[in-house]
């Protein structure tokens, strides 16, 4: 099988490098995508480059909004925390076995 892909966005046919276990999440994104060009298209009577600007501009205010509401704010404090704590444990053993080695 290929590693890649012909997908149609605006009208236009793309290759894209896409590992086969990857096959079907690439064609749900190209459909969510290329249903998204359409809906602006409709809404603005726009075509080609500005709808796929303005599209890319939605959704990226979308991902960085979803980002940053509490709980995923909360997950990444809290991932923080948990990588603080594995670097003392490892500061810790790290000194331990220093003090072990030295009795050898």
């Amino acid at each position: 099988m290929s590693n890649t892909l012909e997908v149609k966005l605006l009208g236009k046919e793309y290759r894209v490098a896409c590992q086969p276990a990857e096959r079907e999440s690439l064609t749900a994104a190209v459909a969510f995508l290329d249903g998204k060009f359409k809906e602006a298209g409709d809404k603005t009577r726009g075509a080609g480059e500005r709808v796929a600007v303005m599209v890319a501009l939605n959704l990226a205010h979308e991902l960085l909004a979803a980002k940053n509401t509490p709980e995923n704010v909360a997950a990444a404090l809290e991932s923080e925390s948990i990588q603080r704590r594995i670097n003392f444990i490892e500061a810790k053993l790290d000194e331990s076995l220093a003090q072990h080695e030295q009795l050898f």
